[in-house]
């Protein structure tokens, strides 16, 4: 089932390589909150593979001395990782088998249509006793927003359409990782609070993210002007300033031991 036009998430990826910096501070809190748990383990990794990293996954990976490798749907998002990269598509990746013993993906596969598909290829990929690692937006991101939306929507024009990407809940994401095959997955909570003095700037960090609506169903004809600052005005505030929820699984998983 095609839940996402996979054309244009790379065009927003595309788009976004100029602007990602405006969010980098949010996606390195993100990624560090992930890679820490590097810290739990005595195993050494040395050849890492970064999906999605927009910039932020590669240098921490290397500041730890781990060599690292980036790919991304978006050329122009691979490029801004440094170090060898390489364009490529989460549901055909062309690694071969064990090129890897570290998978990192921060917040990169929320936009792919096979999950599970992406999951075994990336299990494939890793080395015997290889470690993914995986921060995925769960069930309660921007659930505020999601419902403001559809309020102001349904206001104006007596309908709604997709307008924020479906999220999975945390207890089935442990279940996508044994069902790719890894060992030991686990999946856990991590919450982020944006905070914005001015709400404006909720839409404009999802565009310069690269963020913006995927979903095939979409309406593609231009929304109504009132409409996200309909939307945008119902939000929830905490000290005079608007917040929205990123609510993520981290998500851990071993790739199987070699037999024999």
């Amino acid at each position: 089932m095609l839940v996402f036009d996979r054309l244009a998430v790379r065009r927003h990826r595309d788009r976004a390589a100029a602007s990602v910096t405006q969010v980098a501070d949010v996606l390195r809190d993100a990624a560090e909150r992930l890679i820490d748990r590097l810290d739990d383990t005595t195993h050494r990794f040395t050849q890492a593979l970064d999906v999605g990293g927009r910039g932020v996954v590669a240098p921490l990976l290397r500041a730890r001395g781990i060599a690292t490798v980036s790919c991304d749907l978006s050329p122009r998002m691979a490029a801004l990782n440094g170090g060898p990269v390489v364009a490529a598509d989460e549901e055909f990746l062309p690694f071969a088998p064990a090129s890897f013993d570290l998978i990192v993906a921060n917040l990169s596969l929320h936009w792919v249509n096979d999950l599970p598909g992406a999951l075994i290829q990336l299990r494939q990929a890793l080395r015997p006793d290889g470690l993914f690692l995986a921060s995925l937006p769960a069930l309660g991101t921007l659930t505020e927003f999601r419902a403001a939306l559809t309020e102001a929507e349904t206001t104006l024009s007596g309908g709604v359409s997709p307008r924020v990407s479906p999220f999975p809940e945390l207890r089935d994401c442990a279940h996508l990782l044994q069902r790719a095959g890894f060992l030991l997955p686990v999946a856990d909570m991590e919450e982020i609070d944006l905070h914005y003095a001015d709400p404006l700037g909720l839409p404009r960090d999802l565009r310069a993210a690269g963020e913006t609506n995927a979903v095939r169903l979409r309406d593609r004809r231009t929304p109504y002007r009132a409409m996200v600052p309909m939307a945008l005005m119902a939000l929830p505030e905490r000290n005079g300033r608007v917040v929205a929820s990123l609510r993520m699984a981290m998500m851990t998983g071993w790739a199987p031991a070699a037999s024999g």
